[in-house]
């Protein structure tokens, strides 16, 4: 049925997008009337539980969001920063409970006290104040959070701002190559997925080369939702030309016409800057059809997100283009032979792409150079507000993590025992074992950790760690898309089972929770259910004497 369902929203194509026409039919109310979504569905011919199950899925989409007007930010930085709950009473002070609600996460985590309104976010002191002062409309753009950028070697990333000039210029050299030889280049840089998985990038774009398709999409993952994390959040506020350019490169060597951007919705300033930024090039005549009279066309699509974590998963997100529910595809076929709409589609996500003009300048074995081993060239590491400068740090792969938060982080505003990196699903490091690390994917696996999107969230050392075993939890459940029973059903037994050891006298059987990671670790069919018990697994390891009293006295943690 979901394959049907591809086929027939593909008759509409790009231009007119049933996932944007629901997010367009809840402007205003925060959820679409039965009426819009009959109308939509006749339009698209397809039936009635096919467009309520996607609609009722997303957060600001379901019923449940109607009437909607606040949101605070319930992601883990904020959480462990402890400046939430201040935040949250000063919002009912201003707003009803039913008109309060919250977003997971809002990329403010170097400054905290974070929440969004009227579309705009706010965070740290200032937003604080304004809310306080009940002066939030009359700070029409939100607030510009400040952070500090560092690099440490070589700057890919984070140098100098590229424009229209740099733009024009990487069209023309790439033209001038053949597509195997543009190829080539990328397969000698060595450069991997940036989003996790750190699967080869020129595997793909030759994969979608070859396959057959009657149209290829290169769709670019902005739906950055690992709380801590916020590094393709500035690649989009401050680099979009490399973004939107690293894209255009991806269509050209893969042999597509069109760039889909797919951003969170949680990141309005990201939507506003990057179609800004494809006007500028439209205007310049930079994409389109028959760029600049060579024969190639390349357009982009800006596609804002709705709400759900899941759909930073390959394959839910694009069911999510569709207009389907955003749920995880069974694979093979891989995107790369049969994506979007059934036709050949890489994903790749926001710093993936962006390297690739430097690559396309320099050559892909001066970028093979930057890093160590098989993690080449450089990453983006986010820094949360526990840090004396937080901010992004553009680190060269290889680069000792102990360097990276002292000489860039500046060391930690208090005392910390535990740094959760790579998002929800990364490792749970703590402090001693920091020194052991290097950025780079075989140092993290080797020592039973995931680098994941390299995002830091720190565990102060007063704050209790069954109650971010227990977020972590809750936030799976909340999140699964529902596909597969050990995701959907796993994660909230877990969420009751530490929930109530924390609050009662509930002890937790250690063979009973070593069955459920088993279960959820084997049998899930994405990374969200499958990811989840390597740092509950690390709490357990370094942090036993912490959780052993949630034990029963049999079980050795």
């Amino acid at each position: 049925m979901s394959e049907n369902l591809s086929y027939l929203s593909g008759r509409k194509g790009l231009k007119q997008n049933l996932f944007e026409l629901m997010g367009d039919a809840a402007h205003g109310t925060g959820t679409p009337d039965l009426d819009k979504l009959e109308q939509l569905r006749k339009a698209f011919l397809v039936g009635k539980s096919s467009v309520y199950g996607a609609m009722s899925f997303y957060d600001f989409l379901k019923p449940e969001n109607a009437g909607k007007k606040i949101y605070y930010c319930s992601g883990s930085a904020c959480m462990t920063a402890g400046t939430q709950d201040q935040l949250k009473h000063e919002i009912q002070k201003h707003f009803k409970s039913e008109e309060i609600g919250a977003m997971c996460c809002l990329g403010r985590c170097h400054e905290n006290h974070a929440f969004h309104f009227n579309g705009k976010n706010y965070s740290g002191k200032e937003g604080l104040r304004a809310l306080k002062e009940d002066s939030l409309t009359s700070i029409s753009s939100g607030t510009t959070d400040q952070y500090q950028v560092k690099s440490l070697g070589r700057g890919i990333l984070t140098g100098s701002q590229s424009d229209l000039n740099s733009f024009r210029g990487w069209f023309e050299k790439v033209r001038s190559l053949e597509t195997v030889q543009w190829l080539e280049e990328i397969k000698k840089s060595g450069l991997r997925g940036r989003g996790g998985a750190g699967f080869s990038t020129a595997f793909k774009l030759d994969a979608c080369r070859k396959a057959k398709g009657t149209e290829k999409f290169i769709v670019c993952n902005a739906d950055e939702g690992d709380p801590g994390a916020f590094s393709d959040r500035y690649l989009l506020e401050h680099q979009p030309f490399l973004v939107l350019g690293g894209m255009l490169l991806a269509g050209l060597a893969a042999g597509a016409k069109w760039g889909v951007v797919y951003i969170r919705g949680e990141y309005p300033e990201s939507v506003e800057v990057i179609t800004k930024t494809i006007h500028e090039l439209e205007q310049a005549g930079l994409i389109g059809e028959n760029i600049r009279n060579t024969g190639a066309s390349f357009q982009f699509k800006v596609i804002k997100a709705q709400g759900a974590y899941i759909c930073g998963e390959e394959t839910a997100l694009l069911s999510s283009i569709e207009g389907q529910r955003p749920e995880v595809r069974v694979r093979p076929p891989y995107p790369a032979v049969q994506g979007l709409f059934n036709q050949p589609t890489v994903v790749s996500n926001v710093e993936t792409l962006a390297n690739l003009p430097f690559i396309l300048k320099n050559g892909g074995l001066e970028f093979s150079k930057i890093g160590r081993g098989k993690s080449t060239g450089t990453k983006l590491v986010s820094l949360d507000g526990f840090f004396k400068t937080p901010g992004i740090v553009e680190a060269e792969m290889g680069t000792p993590v102990d360097r990276i938060i002292m000489e860039a982080g500046g060391g930690y505003r208090v005392p910390v025992k535990a740094l959760h990196i790579g998002g929800p699903l990364g490792g749970l490091v703590p402090i001693h074992k920091t020194k052991d690390l290097c950025l780079d994917f075989e140092s993290f696996a080797e020592h039973g950790f995931l680098l994941g999107h390299a995002s830091v969230v720190c565990i102060p050392s007063e704050f209790p760690l069954i109650k971010y075993i227990t977020h972590l939890f809750e936030f799976t459940a909340h999140e699964s898309c529902g596909k597969c029973f050990p995701c959907r059903l796993g994660s909230q037994r877990g969420a009751e089972m530490f929930k109530k050891a924390a609050e009662g006298e509930y002890r937790i059987d250690r063979k009973l929770l070593d069955d459920l990671l088993e279960t959820l670790e084997s049998g899930s069919l994405c990374m969200l259910g499958g990811g989840l018990p390597l740092p509950i697994r690390n709490g357990l390891q370094y942090f036993s004497e912490e959780l052993t009293t949630y034990f029963t006295s049999k079980a050795n943690t």
